[in-house]
């Protein structure tokens, strides 16, 4: 195997279990990022679902429409373990730091719209399409959330390629 692979992989997992103990040990027992983040994310989507003509109500962490129960936006569901698994793979592959952290600016914010895109489907689903709530929730919004990660990771690396190949190019010449 390639060493520069190795070593992606090696750092990307560093990465990631520092991201994990991090965030478990500490971001979410103290909960004010999750609590803030998730109440974000209610408040953007009921001013959407307003907007759009339906009845909505918030409490605290739920966000409902009409008389159905409503969905709840729990620790796992508001993305920022999401984000950290993004910023660990853009972290680990190589590139110009000053396009690393604008392109971890745009992905955070990219990957915060796809989750709030899935909470407003997710609210309608379950006064549309009862029926559907659970697959919905459980596969095929989770599935699109992350090939969206995906897609923005395989951005990420062939931009780096790219200007990394760019570069190359100009100090050899």
């Amino acid at each position: 195997m390639n060493s520069q692979v190795i070593k992606f992989i090696a750092k990307a997992l560093l990465i990631f279990i520092l991201w994990y103990l991090v965030y478990e040990l500490w971001l979410l027992p103290e909960g004010s990022l999750d609590e803030w983040v998730s109440l974000n994310i209610i408040g953007t989507s009921a001013g959407f679902l307003k907007w759009i003509g339906y009845e909505v109500f918030t409490v605290n962490r739920f966000i409902g429409i009409g008389e159905y129960p409503g969905i709840e936006i729990v620790d796992g569901c508001n993305g920022i373990a999401a984000m950290g698994l993004f910023l660990g793979f853009i972290l680990a592959y190589p590139g110009d730091w000053k396009n690393r952290i604008s392109f971890s600016i745009l992905g955070i914010c990219a990957i915060y719209l796809v989750n709030l895109v899935r909470i407003i489907t997710l609210t309608i689903t379950q006064v549309e399409w009862p029926q559907f709530f659970d697959f919905t929730h459980d596969y095929s919004t989770t599935t699109i959330f992350y090939l969206v990660i995906f897609i923005l990771w395989m951005v990420w690396v062939n931009y780096s390629d790219a200007n990394s190949f760019s570069a190359d190019s100009k100090a050899v010449a």
